[in-house]
């Protein structure tokens, strides 16, 4: 019988799976005061409150090939999802450690998705590797199938601060000090090439409610399912939760919090949609 094991890094936000064997490569997020493990001991909740105030920069730290071979551990099929490569060199390391691991192991096998995006859209993947392996599919038809998959998922996302973006240099100071002034909110989506890509500025959370549920049906959502993952901000996953299931009656959607990595780029207040595309 195979030996088959699912694996993503800590953008997933997942630690476990219900029926197949999975592994969690933790993403990090370091300071000159601290580091933050995202893994199962991390407090989510402590981390955010410190980014909160904390002013110095900051930056976050991918899996390095050791760490995704200790996670690969001695599965004879490995499936690797990872964060989007725009954004971090998660999957390039997730690549050198399958080379290693298939060169050192003969016969056994490893797929690394690049999810060009991040949070729930990753989370969809994985969930969707789960039900393709218990499905019995060959490799080969697992890789084909989850690729077809992510080319129809997408993401959206509301943000209240860059406050971090700018700190790990992502955005200009000045970009960030305008989100938040007046109660303005960032609602934008994971571009075709990976990157997260403003596309709104929307005065107040009601109004970004609204417009990410225009902008959910424009992209494409009909049926099937969605994932929303919040920071701190279980109230607005809710409402947002009960508009889509208002309009797209045939919508599954589950609610999460995020945990380390996309906490620390949501920050307080945010959301991340992820959603299947019809």
């Amino acid at each position: 019988m195979r030996k088959i094991k699912i694996v993503s890094d800590s953008s997933s936000d997942l630690l476990m799976l219900d029926s197949i064997e999975f592994a969690n490569s933790p993403m990090k997020i370091i300071t000159a005061e601290r580091e933050f493990v995202d893994d199962k001991d991390l407090n989510v909740e402590e981390m955010v409150e410190f980014f909160d105030s904390y002013k110095e920069r900051s930056q976050s730290s991918c899996p390095n090939p050791a760490d995704w071979l200790e996670a690969f551990g001695d599965a004879d099929e490995v499936f690797c999802v990872t964060i989007t490569s725009g954004l971090s060199g998660s999957y390039n390391s997730a690549c050198t450690a399958k080379q290693m691991y298939e060169a050192e192991n003969e016969g056994k096998r490893v797929f690394v998705l690049d999810t060009l995006s991040a949070g729930p859209e990753v989370t969809l993947a994985v969930r969707k590797l789960e039900e393709l392996v218990k499905a019995n599919l060959t490799f080969e038809e697992i890789c084909e199938k989850i690729q077809d998959y992510n080319k129809n998922t997408g993401l959206v996302f509301m943000l209240k601060s860059l406050k971090n973006f700018a700190a790990n240099g992502r955005v200009s100071p000045l970009v960030a000090k305008i989100v938040g002034l007046a109660g303005i909110c960032i609602v934008g989506k994971a571009s075709d090439q990976g990157t997260l890509e403003p596309s709104h500025k929307c005065r107040g959370e009601n109004k970004s409610l609204d417009t990410i549920l225009a902008d959910l049906e424009a992209y494409g959502l009909k049926s099937g399912k969605v994932s929303i993952g919040h920071c701190q901000n279980e109230s607005a996953a809710k409402r947002l939760m009960a508009m889509i299931k208002l309009k797209f009656e045939e919508v599954q959607v589950e609610i999460h919090k995020l945990r380390g990595l996309c906490s620390f780029y949501a920050e307080k207040g945010g959301l991340l949609v992820g959603f299947e595309k019809n």
